[in-house]
Order: structure tokens, then sequence, then C-alpha cells
């Protein structure tokens, strides 16, 4: 019986690099950084979120979820409802006074009072409408472009949806003005600090889940669902079940991302979930190695460095320094920044986490399934 091969890194070197990142994040970022730099640093925490989540189903699963923003906006307005009813008290929130100040509070509204209701819709919401979008497109044999329009489609629908609800969910204009999170005053320092260890926790536990995935027999084939659909059919596997698990895993971990985004960040509007905001999550992950477990988490942190940095200062210019970046990585660096350090001289050439031909995906699932 074939031995099975081996791909990337050997897991104690990722997780050793998992523990080091960590101790950046958790202990040294905030003794070094000022407050201004920690929150920025935070927000870039919620991209890498979102970004190892798409790792998974597009670097590992072989799809192109273009609409990641349905997802990112499903926990990021379920914790901005839940924190401007904290803010407002037994009042209505002040921007649906604005409108009408005798209008009761929409009844969607109510449940999101409960800090555990809220909790479980952050979970529960991708979850469940990942499920059901996954199932009726995988079961269908929807994939490649026809998939990503889909997906980015939807972003679209849901971003144009809540910008014509002004009443209901504030419009262009979004929510803001938080002032607590779960009892904790958002403008004291100690709980800013405490907000941002939540969102580099988190991330760490992505990696850690991810990381897990990867090295279990569900990411074996996963991969050889990727390269070799038909064969993993004809092998007795459902090829929709497994895409489907890393579709759901991937909206989760967008979900959670949104949520932390926005205490954090202090708002939430149209413009951070459509499909221009999905578009620069994909950006950050081709920038930094889709494949790889690290890749995605640092090309989005990179991504959202440069546009808030250059983006602030340089508006326009950094539209064409994002574009001019990723030309060059495109024709010099198709897998990402992480495949970097493999063109070193002298060092020698891991070998590839794509499997070269279906033949060998289908060999390493017999060797699984065995």
């Amino acid at each position: 019986m074939t031995k099975p091969r081996t791909t990337g890194p050997k897991p104690w070197i990722s997780l050793s690099g998992i523990g080091v990142f960590a101790v950046l994040l958790l202990a040294v970022a905030p003794l070094v950084l000022t407050d201004h730099w920690l929150n920025n640093l935070g927000k870039y925490c919620c991209w890498a979120i979102a970004a190892v989540g798409i790792g998974l189903a597009w670097g590992r699963g072989g799809m192109l979820v273009m609409g990641q923003g349905v997802f990112f906006a499903l926990g990021a307005y379920s914790m901005a409802m839940h924190l401007t009813l904290e803010t407002a008290g037994d009042r209505i929130p002040g921007f649906m006074v604005l409108y009408d100040p005798l209008a009761p509070l929409p009844m969607f509204w109510e449940p999101f009072r409960s800090a555990g209701f809220t909790l479980l819709a952050i979970v529960l919401l991708p979850v469940v409408m990942a499920g059901i979008l996954g199932y009726a497109l995988f079961k269908r044999r929807v994939k490649g472009a026809y998939f990503a329009i889909l997906t980015q489609a939807l972003a679209v629908a849901l971003a144009t949806l809540i910008s014509s609800t002004i009443r209901e969910t504030g419009g262009d204009t979004g929510l803001s003005d938080f002032k607590y999170f779960f009892g904790f005053v958002l403008n004291d320092p100690a709980n800013k600090v405490m907000v941002f260890l939540i969102a580099a926790g988190l991330l760490i536990v992505c990696l850690l889940a991810v990381w897990q995935l990867y090295r279990s027999r569900f990411g074996e084939l996963l991969v050889a669902t990727r390269d070799a659909e038909e064969r993993v059919r004809f092998l007795g596997y459902d090829p929709a079940n497994v895409k489907l698990v890393a579709f759901v895993v991937s909206a989760l971990m967008a979900s959670i991302a949104g949520a932390m985004f926005v205490p954090i960040v202090g708002i939430i509007t149209p413009a951070e979930i459509g499909a221009a905001a999905s578009i620069l999550m994909i950006a950050g992950v081709a920038f930094g190695g889709r494949a790889s477990l690290f890749g995605p988490a640092l090309g989005a942190m990179a991504v959202g460095w440069g546009q808030s940095s250059l983006g602030s200062t340089w508006p326009e210019g950094w539209t064409y320094i994002l574009g001019l970046l990723f030309i060059v990585v495109i024709l010099f660096l198709p897998n990402g920044l992480s495949s970097l350090p493999s063109r070193f001289p002298g060092r020698t050439r891991p070998k590839p986490d794509v499997p070269p031909t279906p033949a060998i995906a289908a060999a390493e699932l017999e060797e699984v399934r065995a």
C-alpha cells in the first residue's frame, strides 16, 4: 500500500508558526502599539478571519466565493443591532426617531436585545443560509464562474436591500454611535484592548481550526474534490457534501469577522458588505497565497493596512498601487507571497500543495478511504 504524500510544511512547523503569531498579537502588540494602531490591527484581524475561511473554500476547495460580504453582513448587522439597542436602552434607536418618532421598533429587532440571541444569530444565521445556498448550488453541480457570479450577485442584492431600508437598517448611513459592548463601555481604553484581544484570539482559533482541517482526512478529501471531482464521485463520496462543509465553515468565519468588526470600527454600512468589499477580501487572499495556511490572513492584513494608510492619504493612487501589486503577483508569484521563500537560491522547493494530476489525487483518496 502506498504511503500518502504529505503536502506543505510539517505539522509542527505550522503549529509553531501559529504560536509565534499568537504571542505577537496577544502579548507584544498591546504593549508596543498606540491605541490608534491597536484599533487598526484589530480591524485587520477581522478581515484576516474572513480571509482564513476564504482560503479554506477557495484555496483548498476550489470555490471562488466572491460573496462573502453576505455572511460578513449577517454577523455585522446582528452585532450592530444589539449594540444599538444596548445604547438606546428602553428608547427607540435615534435614526428611527428621525424618520418617524411614533413608529414602534420593528419586530425583527426585538430579539436582538438579548445578548444570547445575538451570539446565536451570529453563529446560526450564516450556517443555515450557507447550508441552504450551498446545498442548492452544489447538488446541481454549479461551480466555476457561475458559482462566483451567483455569490457576488447575492452580495450586491443584500447591499442594495439594506441601502433601501433606511428606517429599519439606517440605509447608506448605516448603524453607528455604539457606546456599550455587552455591558462594557467602548470608549474605555482598557475595554478597547479587550475587544482587540477577543478579535485576535478568534483569529488564532480560526487558524488552529483550519490547520486541523488541512491535516485531517477531510482536508485530503477536499483537495481531491478540487482536483478530481468525478473520480471522488466514482469512489463513493458525494463532492457536494464535501464542498458544502467547507463553504459553511467559510461563511461562519466571515460572520464572526463581521461581528467583531462592528465594535472595533464603530460603524457598519452597505459599503462594507457589497461587491467591492467581497472582492477586496478575495484580493487579500490571492495576494498572500490562497493555498497556504498563513497566506490568506497575512495577505488580508497587508491589503487592509494599505487601504487604511495609503488609501486615506492618497485614495486615487492607492487603487493604482493595488492594481500594480496584483499584476506583479500574478505574473511572477501566481501562488501569492507565501510561495516567495521557495524561490530563494539554495532552498529546497517544498512539495506543492496542489496535486499535479487527478490520478494522484484519486490515489490519495483511495488511501484515505482505506
